[in-house]
């Protein structure tokens, strides 16, 4: 699998509309038991990361993940930089995913940086 179809099923699965498209897309995008390290906290499995989203979305129902470049790749690892938009595309935040890959190209573990945080977004939350 390319890079760029890793990161594609990547946003494709922050970016899905329905819980069943998520739960579909998590089977070809993560290893069961991925783990998701962010300021927020650590998750583990897609179906806690599926709740995470649906929760950010109660709050800003308009969010979408966009690739802000094309990921970088070095042996297992994936760096991926992301925005999200709300709106007519304003900017809401932006951040650094790490991305550790299997050697299917099925993502085991993500480490999540924020590099602008939303306004409003307390740096010491987690």
């Amino acid at each position: 699998m390319s890079d760029l179809e890793i990161a594609d099923r990547y946003t494709a699965f922050w970016n899905a509309s329905t819980d069943e498209d998520q739960q579909r897309l998590a089977a070809l995008t993560f290893v069961d038991g991925v783990e998701y390290h962010a300021p927020i906290g650590v998750l583990t499995g897609a179906r806690a990361m599926i709740g995470f989203r649906q929760e950010f979305t109660s709050h800003v129902p308009t969010a979408r993940l966009v690739a802000r470049r094309v990921p970088e790749r070095h042996h297992d690892r994936m760096r991926f930089q992301w925005e999200i938009v709300v709106g007519d595309e304003e900017s809401f935040a932006t951040g650094t995913d790490v991305l550790e890959l299997d050697g299917d190209g099925r993502i085991s573990s993500v480490t999540s940086f924020l590099d602008r945080a939303p306004e409003g977004f307390e740096a010491t939350h987690h």
